[in-house]
């Protein structure tokens, strides 16, 4: 997969690039987005929520990049280095073959941690390629101005919250604030850029050809020891250990965190409104998580959301949304203002670019279930949970108990107004259930009665007000008749039987009115108002969630060919972002941790499923 290396055109004429036309490289704390072009188009620096440096996938013009390609008519093509997190950009021209390896070391103790260091390596290793960089960075959003400093082949890019240093081993010019550098590489020729926050203990330091190379294999090493832990054996190991890979790199390494997606305000739809900030820890999304690792057999991971969890998520908290909030910050904080930036026109113009998220204040009751599942699996997989870890489970199963029948927002985060979701009502009988089975099988003291009363009375609430006997299927809300694709997991958190007359009743009006072609629409917002204009794509958790939903009713034939479809609409890399639009293309924040997850679990029971 891939463009051409002069697709964008120059500065003032610069086009976008599809939301599908990226790899990821990172260092477990922030990430890059880089073009199939050569350009990262997407940098937050020193972490994942942190303004970006580089924003020009939401503003071409003002939102700064680091362009690096061959300056002659050339082919890209883009790989992973097999098993790893470093990215391959090739470019293929006339008079040779050259690529840009990008990668950013993992580990090296806290000072080079601190140093946030990225490299470009280029090498040419066919014929002879004229290469170009131009390094535009745009501070805050492209909000505040910086200065250029030159000191033999540093420059420095000063703002007055963040200084970067690129050196490199090729003359660089300053050109206004940039920095610009034309060089040829012949075959066996590399060149190094590197670029590091600077300030306090951390100096410039440029990258030699031989640190790069010892850069580079100690990351892919790092990468491929991370991966060798990996029980997966099944059919689609490829797409599966991607997906873990781009798990890991959504991980926080300082507290355990785990972002919903490293990128804000992608659209769910060109000229919709649906833009929102993912670059926080959103108990849902990360509780599904750690269910996905732990099926293929990473605990460490686990075990470091579960610490995040007890440190910075405190039950005793009172909030007005409950005990817990539905997103933190990736360091724990709760307070995630949401704000628009005018200044930046959007991807494809597709304003707003909002930071910060409003629906940090939500009531979404279905997080509880989410959270006390994914400590039932960790206290079960890898390792028993601590007594006073037991005590906030307690707590949050009593709130649970005294608040599940209110109305809420939902798993879908609606502005449309509280409403009483069966998704959040089979999530609360989640959270009481697993707590339940966890108390029985290590003797551990809970309200049992209470406990067991209440998801009793869950159950029936679910099973008489969520069903619609002229719709013969279970709906979104209660006494309504709107389907949503949220109901497939039903059986897969064992609430019913996959093969329930009931649920093959729902599973077959899903799959006539929600479902497209193996893709999945979350519900028909004109017939279910949530608050936003505009439609969407179909959203990419749901079509693997019903391929679970397929396997379990054991239509395993119909659920392979689902699967396989779904695998088509990966970019050229096995990454998915949020939805995919009626022509097939990538829509929302990318990559999602969601839709990967998914993915795990959809091939995992799969996989046992066909034996």
């Amino acid at each position: 997969m891939g463009g051409t290396a002069q697709d964008r055109g120059v500065p003032g004429g610069r086009r976008y690039v599809p939301i599908a036309e990226h790899g990821l490289i990172g260092d477990l704390r922030s990430v890059a987005l880089v073009g199939t072009d050569g350009t990262i188009d997407w940098y937050c620096c020193p972490a994942f929520d942190a303004p970006s440096v580089f924003a020009s996938i939401l503003d071409a013009e003002r939102g700064g990049c680091f362009e690096l390609a061959a300056t002659v008519p050339a082919r890209t093509k883009q790989f992973y280095f097999p098993d790893t997190n470093v990215l391959i950009t090739r470019f293929f021209t006339e008079d040779g073959v050259g690529e840009v390896q990008d990668f950013m070391p993992v580990g090296g103790g806290r000072a080079e941690a601190e140093r946030h260091r990225l490299i470009r390596r280029v090498v040419c290793v066919r014929g002879s390629i004229p290469f170009r960089t131009r390094v535009a960075p745009r501070f805050d959003y492209g909000s505040l101005p910086h200065t250029v400093r030159m000191t033999g082949d540093t420059a420095e890019f000063e703002s007055e919250r963040l200084t970067l240093a690129l050196t490199a081993t090729v003359p660089l010019e300053a050109d206004g604030p940039d920095v610009c550098g034309d060089f040829k590489l012949s075959e066996g020729d590399s060149a190094v850029f590197a670029l590091d926050k600077v300030g306090g203990d951390v100096t410039p330091r440029r990258c030699a050809r031989t640190e790069a190379e010892e850069q580079f294999a100690a990351t892919v090493a790092y990468w491929r020891r991370w991966l060798a832990a990996s029980r997966y054996k099944g059919r689609w190991r490829e797409m599966v250990h991607r997906s873990a890979l781009t798990l890991k790199l959504l991980t926080y390494a300082p507290t355990g965190a785990i972002v919903a997606a490293p990128t804000t305000s992608l659209p769910e739809e060109l000229g919709g409104e649906r833009n929102w900030d993912y670059r926080y820890v959103w108990v849902r999304d990360a509780a599904f998580c750690v269910y996905a690792l732990l099926r293929l057999g990473f605990t460490g991971e686990a075990e470091a959301f579960m610490d995040f969890v007890t440190r910075h998520i405190s039950p005793g908290d009172g909030k007005t949304s409950g005990p817990l909030q539905i997103m933190y910050g990736i360091d724990g904080r709760t307070e995630l203002p949401e704000r628009t930036l005018g200044h930046l026109e959007g991807h494809h113009g597709s304003a707003p670019v909002r930071v910060g998220n409003a629906a940090a204040d939500q009531l979404q009751l279905d997080i509880y279930g989410a959270l006390i599942d994914s400590i039932y699996l960790y206290d079960k997989w890898a390792k028993p949970i601590s007594s006073g870890h037991w005590d906030d489970v307690c707590a949050l199963v009593d709130w649970v108990c005294a608040h599940w029948d209110q109305p809420d927002e939902g798993i879908w985060e609606t502005r449309g107004g509280r409403r009483n979701f069966l998704y959040s009502r089979l999530m609360c009988w989640v959270a009481i259930e697993r707590a339940i089975r966890m108390a029985n099988r290590r003797g551990l003291p809970a309200d049992l009665p209470r406990w067991r009363e209440c998801r009793d009375t869950i159950y029936r609430r679910i099973m008489s007000r969520g069903w619609c006997e002229e719709r013969g299927a279970f709906v979104q809300h209660e006494d309504g008749d709107v389907l949503d694709a949220a109901v497939l997991m039903m059986p897969l958190t064992k609430f019913i039987a996959p093969t329930d007359p009931k649920w093959l009743s729902t599973l077959d009006v899903l799959t006539e009115e929600l479902v497209s072609d193996s893709l999945v629409y979350r519900y028909d917002p004109r017939s279910s108002p949530d608050g936003l204009r505009g439609d969407e794509g179909t959203f990419s958790i749901c079509s693997f969630w019903y391929v679970e939903a397929m396997v379990h009713a054991g239509r395993v034939d119909e659920a392979r060919l689902a699967f396989e479809k779904m695998l088509t609409y990966a970019n050229h890399l096995g990454l998915y972002a949020e939805e995919i639009s009626h022509t097939g293309e990538q829509q929302g924040n990318f990559p999602q941790a969601f839709t990967h997850l998914a993915l795990i679990s959809a091939a995992f029971n799969l996989d046992r499923a066909l034996g």
